[in-house]
Order: C-alpha cells, then sequence, then structure tokens
C-alpha cells in the first residue's frame, strides 16, 4: 500500500471532519494526477426532501454557477449515479443531451473526468468525481490507476457518509431503548402489534407503548415513519 493510501486510512479511522477527511482526499487525487475531486451526498433523511451535501476544490466560480443554474437536475454524471455503480469516464457521448452545461463545465477547466457512485450498507448513496483541466484519461492510466481510483472513491464514501448520517443521528438523539428498537425490527419486517406481543411475550398494550415512546423520540408522527426513520439512522442494524 502507498504512502498517500495509509496516510488516508489513518485520518479516515480518527476524524470527525469532514474538511480533514476531504483534504486527505485531494492530496490522494493529486497523486493520481487530478487537481479536481468531489464528493456528493444526498443524507436519506427527510425522504420527502433529502438533503444534498457537496464537498469540492473545484473553481468558487464554477461552484456558484453550479448552484445558480440548478445543474445537478441535467448534469449527466449525476444521472448515471443514480442508476448505476459502474464507473463513468467523462466523453462527449455522456454529454450529448447537456451540451450546454458541458461547455460550460469545460470553460471552467473541468475537461476530463472519472466519477464512480458508492451506496453503503444503510443506503446511503454518495458520488465521487476526479477531474482536471488538461490530458485526456486513457485507457493505459486506467489500467494502471483505475483500481486506486475506486478504492479512493470507496474509502471517501464510506467516511464521509459516517460522519455525515453519524452527525445527523446525533442532531435527532433519539436514545432509543434496547426494547423499543427490538419493537421497531418487527415492526420493519412487517409484524403487528400482536403478532409482536406473542413473539416477545408481552401484552399487546405493552407494545404499543413502546412504539408510542419510539414514534415520540425519533420525532415522527406514526409508527411507519418511527421504523423508516430508525432504519435509515443505522438504529436497527
Amino acid at each position: 500500500m502507498t504512502s498517500w493510501q495509509e496516510d488516508l486510512l489513518d485520518v479516515l479511522d480518527q476524524t470527525r471532519s469532514e474538511h480533514e477527511v476531504f483534504r486527505k482526499i485531494e492530496a490522494a487525487a493529486r497523486s493520481l494526477g487530478f487537481e479536481h475531486c468531489a464528493y456528493g451526498l444526498r443524507v436519506p433523511l427527510p425522504l420527502s426532501n433529502p438533503q444534498t451535501i457537496l464537498l469540492n476544490n473545484y473553481p468558487e466560480a464554477w461552484q456558484d454557477r453550479y448552484v445558480r443554474e440548478s445543474y445537478v437536475q441535467i448534469d449527466p454524471t449525476v444521472h448515471h449515479g443514480c442508476r448505476s455503480h459502474a464507473p463513468l469516464l467523462w466523453t462527449s457521448a455522456v454529454f450529448a443531451q447537456a451540451q450546454e452545461f458541458w461547455e460550460d463545465a469545460r470553460s471552467f477547466g473541468l475537461r476530463f473526468g472519472w466519477a464512480k457512485a458508492c451506496v453503503d450498507g444503510g443506503g446511503v448513496r454518495g458520488m465521487f468525481t476526479l477531474a482536471r483541466s488538461a490530458d485526456a484519461v486513457g485507457e493505459q492510466e486506467l489500467r494502471e490507476n483505475e483500481m486506486k481510483m475506486r478504492w479512493l472513491a470507496h474509502v471517501a464514501h464510506g467516511a464521509l457518509s459516517r460522519i455525515f448520517t453519524t452527525r445527523q443521528a446525533e442532531l435527532i438523539q433519539p436514545n432509543l431503548t434496547a426494547r423499543e428498537i427490538e419493537v421497531l425490527k418487527w415492526t420493519a419486517d412487517g409484524k403487528t402489534s400482536a403478532d409482536i406481543s406473542t413473539l416477545l411475550d408481552v401484552s399487546e398494550n405493552t407494545v404499543n407503548f413502546h412504539v408510542k415512546n419510539a414514534v415520540f423520540k425519533l420525532q415522527t408522527t406514526n409508527k411507519t415513519a418511527a421504523t423508516v426513520r430508525a432504519a435509515m439512522l443505522g438504529l436497527l442494524g
């Protein structure tokens, strides 16, 4: 393992700062020949309006333009990442249906790139991108470096998704009891309160009491929403 990989793993095991993690990822990207990198994460809650978090070292003017023009809605690399985990090499064909966006990006020096989406065990999806202003990414470079690029994408996603989802869970601070978690697990499996009372050998009123407490702690309005939120926060794992 190269020194930058070892250095990155050491930091990822210790830090809870997304900015410190991203600085290490930037350094790793440069060692692979890319001056720019980006990571985007869609935080899973609330499900009706999930928050998107973006970290990148693109030119500030491009960052502003990307947000102002709502380019995320038409960015072909984002659309690809929502459908597939396969790596995507930037080509003219990829951007054929978004020519104006493509020309705009290239005018800011984002001319050649590679991207990969990742999904963790909790279902949190993120996308990692490497980009540069000169020299196309050729077949030989991919043969030599793509495994490292994939490794970096997965490490970036693992570290950054952990930081953001942990932070989100801490903001809610449900502090569920072991029994409340157990009841929600059975609920997630489709069991009714009557089923769960039989499984746990307690009264149905007791099951409903635990459900009511979980709903309150998770700041939801019913047991379905509470179960979904608990699962998305990784509390039922």
